[in-house]
């Protein structure tokens, strides 16, 4: 029996024994069958919803295998060729090219990047241009930090 059908048995039940819901127990015994019957309604809305993204589910999951074979299939098709791991390279340097980081140029690509760890914990990358000015700003804390180009002996 499901509970739409457990609903309406007790709701029949108390028509049949035709309760005086006049009476105190009456009014109760009515409001609890009245109850049940909107939380049945409740649960029945649920477990249709529930139904009903299932299937929705069911048929995204078929679609994405679907795309997953084609995908798949479109790899296979590619000929790697026996030649995967060694390359021709015209120009080694092309291996040891990196790209500076976004927002700083470090001009030409002879001149000699600095590296300085500020109080903060930041560490701050620089060329010889601002080396020669003598000082930079941490852009994390603010602070300046000096140097010399004078040599230690």
């Amino acid at each position: 029996m499901t509970i739409s059908e457990k609903s309406a048995y007790l709701k029949g039940l108390m028509d049949g024994l035709k309760l005086n819901t006049e009476s105190d127990e009456g009014k109760m015994i009515a409001a609890i069958v009245d109850l049940l019957g909107d939380v049945t309604k409740r649960v029945t809305d649920i477990e249709e919803t529930t139904i009903a993204i299932s299937d929705e589910l069911d048929e995204i999951e078929e679609d994405l295998d679907a795309i997953e074979d084609y995908i798949l299939d479109d790899e296979d098709d590619y000929d790697f060729g026996d030649d995967d791991d060694e390359q021709d390279w015209d120009d080694e340097d092309e291996l040891d090219e990196e790209e500076p980081e976004e927002g700083f140029e470090f001009g030409d690509e002879n001149s000699t990047i600095y590296e300085v760890e500020c109080a903060c914990g930041e560490i701050i990358d620089f060329d010889e241009e601002v080396l020669e000015k003598g000082s930079i700003v941490c852009p994390n804390c603010g602070e300046t930090l000096e140097f010399s180009l004078e040599d230690e002996e």
